[in-house]
């Protein structure tokens, strides 16, 4: 499980290792086989079954420790031939036969398996780099604001997803987007970057909400075309199977105006905020529903924004629907509204670290769908 915060690229790229307690058992496994086999009756005889250790060694090992624990295998298989009077025989020579041939397999095996784990991890590298490129940390703080924010990634094998948010200041306010694009991977990178390119831009030049809204669905809308046009010169079969500019972000953008006590949120088919105030979670639900960004042209009326109370000490929380549809064992969703109020008197980090072991305890690490988070918190 993926997890972001604040810091930088983690340690994905490197090569997996195998657990350093794993050669000294896989030496053990012919020794101590060896062992018995000079305890025991001559009639026990217990060469073939070392040659098994090469095998295991080629599911935890590189080549060279599987070459290792083979010489070893090699030894212990010479010595109890000799103390079982088995040298010289037809069935010592088939014991060495399918050891040479066991350990050549296994080297074999070993070698494509390292190379497949250092691709693998260097595909997870670059995700997480890419992922944290495009997620800019957040500011600590914007204005009289305390921000957090919170990425887990469902897939392990690629850190990367189709959530995102965003923050920004310019003059006395503040804003923040959260966003969730359809599919997930790298094929939503672009999506994403999209997004966030025009959130910066539109913040830039000063933008009311709506306006806001209608930059990023234009910005938005002009990426899907000519992502679709290139999907059809590349693989001319798409153009017949998906209309252009097929695709959706759903979003909420939420202003937060320096000395007023309400925040303004436009809220584009995206799971409602939640403000936590005196240990109550008061959801802000749209009072009209609206249409993922994206899907603009089914809809020609005007931009919808809602205001809600934000008062000194309130904290807002924002979050993708992989956070309420995570389901445990029994298939019950996760109960965020429920258990918000419990952690109402902590810092936006503390909320988020609290809700993310409570969520990974809830699902047993299992997520089914990328998560982010962000709390803001008024102090003044």
């Amino acid at each position: 499980m993926a997890a972001h915060g604040r810091g930088g690229p983690s340690d994905a790229g490197k090569p997996p290792r195998a657990p350093g307690h794993v050669m000294p058992w896989l030496l053990a496994l012919p020794t101590t086989l060896l062992l018995v086999d000079v305890l025991t009756p001559p009639a026990m005889r217990l060469g073939p079954v070392m040659i098994s250790a090469p095998v295991f060694a080629a599911v935890f090992c590189g080549p060279l420790r599987t070459l290792i624990v083979a010489a070893v295998t090699l030894c212990c298989i010479v010595l109890a031939a000799f103390h079982d009077e088995m040298v010289g025989t037809s069935n010592f020579t088939v014991q060495l036969a399918a050891l040479l041939l066991i350990t050549s397999a296994a080297v074999g095996a070993g070698s494509v398996r390292s190379r497949r784990e250092q691709q693998l991890a260097q595909v997870r590298w670059v995700a997480e780099a890419t992922q944290r490129v495009l997620l800019r940390p957040l500011p600590a703080r914007l204005g009289p604001l305390t921000v957090a924010s919170l990425y887990l990634a469902a897939d392990d094998e690629a850190a990367i997803g189709g959530d995102l948010y965003a923050a920004s200041r310019h003059g006395r306010i503040s804003r923040v987007l959260i966003g969730d694009a359809e599919g997930k991977g790298l094929a939503a990178a672009g999506v994403v970057s999209c997004v966030l390119s025009a959130f910066r831009r539109s913040s830039r030049r000063h933008t009311t909400l709506p306006e806001a809204a209608a930059y990023l669905e234009q910005a938005l809308t002009d990426e899907l075309v000519e992502i679709e046009l290139s999907a059809r010169a590349s693989e001319g079969r798409l153009g017949a199977e998906r209309p252009a500019g097929e695709g959706f972000v759903t979003a909420v953008i939420v202003d937060f105006p320096e000395g007023s006590d309400q925040v303004h949120i436009l809220n584009r088919a995206h799971p409602p905020p939640l403000i936590v105030r005196d240990g109550q979670v008061l959801p802000v639900t749209p009072d009209v529903p609206s249409l993922p960004l994206g899907l603009g042209d089914l809809y020609d009326g005007p931009e919808r924004m809602d205001t809600a109370d934000f008062l000194p000490g309130d904290t807002l929380l924002l979050y993708t629907d992989g956070v309420i549809e995570a389901r445990d064992t029994d298939g019950r969703f996760y109960p965020l509204t429920e258990r918000l109020p419990r952690w109402a008197d902590r810092t936006p980090e503390e909320l988020l670290e609290a809700v993310r072991l409570d969520l990974l305890h809830h699902t047993r690490a299992r997520l089914t769908d990328d998560v982010a988070m962000v709390a803001v918190h008024r102090t003044r």
